[in-house]
Formats: C-alpha cells, structure tokens, sequence
C-alpha cells in the first residue's frame, strides 16, 4: 500500500518535471516567458490534481497486483 505522502511527492516530483518542460514549450510557442509561464502553470496545477486523484483511485483497486489481500 502506497502512503498519501508518497503519492503526493511523486505528483510533486512528475509535476516539477512538467512544469519546466510546459513553460519550455508555453515560451516557444508564444515567445513570451510570461504567457508561456501562465500555461505551464495552469497546467501543472491541473496535472497535479488529476495525478494524485489517478493515484489514490488506482491504490484501491486490488487488480493486477500479486500477494495483495482482494477488498470486498
């Protein structure tokens, strides 16, 4: 079982990742670091909230996993 502290620093982790990439891709887009910059984080904070829900929804889902205890 994953803890919620985990899953939140992974979603921290993988959202730092798309944040630089975003503002890299918002800036070439528009070429403007302030635009681009809004996206990537608008973006991120999207990404985050879909990712640790993703997370937690998956984490009940006993499916596919081995030597786990099936929920009833």
């Amino acid at each position: 079982m994953e803890t919620r502290g985990r899953s939140l620093v992974k979603a921290v982790v993988w959202n730092m990742i798309g944040l630089t990439v975003m503002t890299a891709v918002g800036f070439a887009a528009t070429g403007s670091a302030s635009v681009g910059g809004a996206m990537a984080l608008i973006n991120t904070v999207i990404g985050f909230v879909t990712y640790v829900m993703y997370e937690r929804i998956w984490e009940q889902i006993a499916w596919g996993r081995t030597g786990v205890p099936q929920h009833a």
